[in-house]
């Protein structure tokens, strides 16, 4: 039953909204993921292409997903970077950064928390890469995981900071190391992406963004207060087919929504661990998700 509901995902959906709206979350999401990556790769290219070129566009942003400045102005840290530098005795914290720390964690409050996962980071591309290889191969079982797991990840990536003090997850973090490879080569970065790919795809089904990876679970717990969510009002509507729980990367999150109106459950999913990828509103040929304010019906 499982491999003929993957075969079918988004039939129904397109056939009842069309192609672009059946596809629209997950086309905007590489998008966005692409013109994030497009904004940073600016300056190397145009100084590759040129030396001598003052490459005016390349001041719109300087740096990495780890630390960065808009405009040349406006610092950009990432939060769980910040307190890697504190917890390991890092006494030379520039204001700046915290500043910039600040700004982030107050930009992805607002959107969701997770939405960094969905549509900022790359290496969800390859992670999402991953699942449909899996799901294309019909892949079943693999090792299970708990989800507690990244929670303590979390704590003992700072533990070990504090410890060693090192930026200790900066050593192994393939999210740096893609972004870095990017522009400077990827070397051993290779090796690390590769390992994440055939994880997800051998060992356990998303494994990494839903089990491992603390930047996914840092921004979750920003995410538990985030106002935008997913909403499921047309909850009443749902037919049972499934295919949402197919491609949520937290399906467990769903059922509590849906199923939940006779326990006086909200029909929004209010968890941190939704990344807000959008791709329940995709497929579900009902209508039954949007995206909402976690305190209403407005939708966006």
């Amino acid at each position: 039953m499982a491999g003929k509901i993957n075969e079918l995902i988004g039939k129904e959906a397109i056939e009842k909204k069309g192609w672009w709206r059946a596809y629209k979350w997950l086309i905007l999401r590489r998008l966005s993921q692409l013109a994030i990556i497009g904004l940073f790769l600016i300056t190397p290219i145009c100084k590759w292409l040129n030396p001598e070129a003052d490459c005016a566009l390349g001041w719109i942003i300087k740096g990495n997903l780890a630390s960065s400045k808009v405009l040349n102005t406006i610092p950009l840290t990432d939060p769980l970077l910040l307190l890697q530098m504190i917890a390991s005795g890092f006494m030379g914290v520039a204001k700046e950064a915290i500043i910039g720390a600040m700004i982030v964690l107050v930009f992805y409050w607002l959107v969701g928390g997770r939405v960094f996962c969905s549509w900022v980071c790359p290496v969800n591309i390859i992670t999402d890469a991953a699942f449909w290889l899996r799901t294309k191969l019909k892949l079943r079982g693999g090792t299970h995981f708990s989800r507690r797991i990244r929670y303590w990840f979390l704590g003992i990536l700072l533990i070990l900071s504090a410890i060693t003090g090192s930026l200790a997850y900066e050593l192994i973090n393939p999210v740096s190391m893609l972004h870095r490879g990017l522009f400077f080569g990827m070397s051993l970065g290779w090796l690390v992406i590769a390992a994440v790919f055939l994880f997800d795809l051998f060992v356990t089904k998303r494994g990494w963004c839903t089990h491992i990876c603390p930047m996914g679970v840092f921004y979750s717990l920003i995410g538990n207060y985030s106002p935008l969510k997913v909403r499921a009002d047309a909850r009443n509507l749902c037919d049972d087919c499934g295919e949402c729980y197919v491609v949520c990367p937290e399906s467990h999150i769903l059922k509590p929504v849906l199923k939940g109106e006779e326990k006086g459950v909200p029909p929004v999913v209010s968890t941190g661990e939704c990344t807000n990828c959008g791709r329940c509103i995709d497929v579900c040929a009902e209508e039954v998700f949007h995206f909402g304010l976690r305190s209403n019906k407005h939708t966006s």
